[in-house]
């Protein structure tokens, strides 16, 4: 089975009482169980965010069955996905590059050892 590894950003707002309760929402087993299973059930295999200041970087692992714009319809159809997204919205801020309605920017790789 293959893996493919995606990489993204996405900033928070600057302040430090968003971005505690941002990585409260964030820690080990406080993600929304309906959250995790939609992350899952799209073959995404493994997922990771790292902070920074207020930068977000996340790595995404997926298998074969993993389809980005099949993820985007089934959480735009998915009531609990839009609720959490809705949530997280109060918290995130699009980097200053990010297309109009962007939240999650892909980043490209520029080196390798």
């Amino acid at each position: 089975m293959s893996t493919q590894r995606f990489c993204l950003a996405l900033d928070l707002k600057d302040d430090p009482e968003l971005i505690a309760k941002y990585e409260e929402y964030h820690a080990p087993g406080n993600a929304w169980p309906e959250i995790t299973e939609s992350i899952t059930s799209a073959g995404i295999t493994d997922m990771q965010i790292y902070r920074t200041g207020n930068r977000l970087f996340m790595i995404m692992e997926v298998d074969e069955t993993f389809d980005p714009t099949k993820k985007a319809e089934m959480d735009a159809n998915n009531p609990k996905v839009q609720e959490w997204e809705e949530l997280m919205n109060t918290f995130q801020l699009p980097i200053p590059w990010a297309a109009p309605g962007e939240k999650w920017v892909p980043m490209n790789k520029i080196f390798q050892l």
